[in-house]
């Protein structure tokens, strides 16, 4: 079952006097959090805070939040992990988050009797794709490009992922 709450990053420090946080976001990008009206403190979205503003500032990003108005109360935040609600992110449909991906069966596009493993990992590629670790009922783990050449078919509702694996990749390919 997909989390509805997930973790967007952690409060690192303040910025200022005016009671703004320094968040070190867990995201693709800064630019990610500026879509959120309300973050929550907690996974299941009881404890929510209004966002005054949000600005990127290198790698992290600068928020104010409701009463959050001193050094001191930004301070006391520090270390806090920040949750978003998945339906204000705007995410389309066929993508999905890499917390939605861990833990999903990883098997065969044509017949997914054949049961790769798990995926446990995703890497951002040093190139245009991102690499996603599989580990196999063995404890072996084998790294798979997420291109559209071997990722055919990704069900994060049912936990799995349908590849068409490179030759080579695992043990047994052709």
């Amino acid at each position: 079952m997909l989390k509805q709450y997930l973790e967007i990053g952690q409060i690192v420090g303040t910025h200022g006097i005016k009671g703004e946080v320094r968040l070190n976001p867990w995201c693709d990008s800064p630019e990610f959090v500026k879509r959120f009206k309300t973050l929550y403190f907690d996974s299941e979205g009881r404890n929510g805070v209004k966002i005054i503003s949000c600005r990127p500032h290198g790698n992290v990003v600068i928020l104010k939040l409701e009463n959050t108005d001193t050094v001191e109360s930004a301070s006391a935040l520090r270390n806090k992990i920040l949750f978003m609600n998945r339906d204000d992110s705007g995410l389309g449909d066929g993508d999905w988050f890499v917390q939605d991906l861990i833990g999903c069966t990883v098997a065969d596009y044509n017949d997914e009797n054949i049961v790769y493993g798990t995926l446990t990992d995703v890497t951002a590629g040093a190139g245009a794709n991102d690499i996603w670790s599989v580990t196999d009922s063995d404890n072996r783990e084998y790294l798979l490009p997420a291109i559209k050449d071997v990722v055919k078919d990704v069900d994060v509702k049912n936990g799995i992922i349908k590849i068409s694996p490179m030759r080579g990749i695992f043990d047994d390919a052709d």
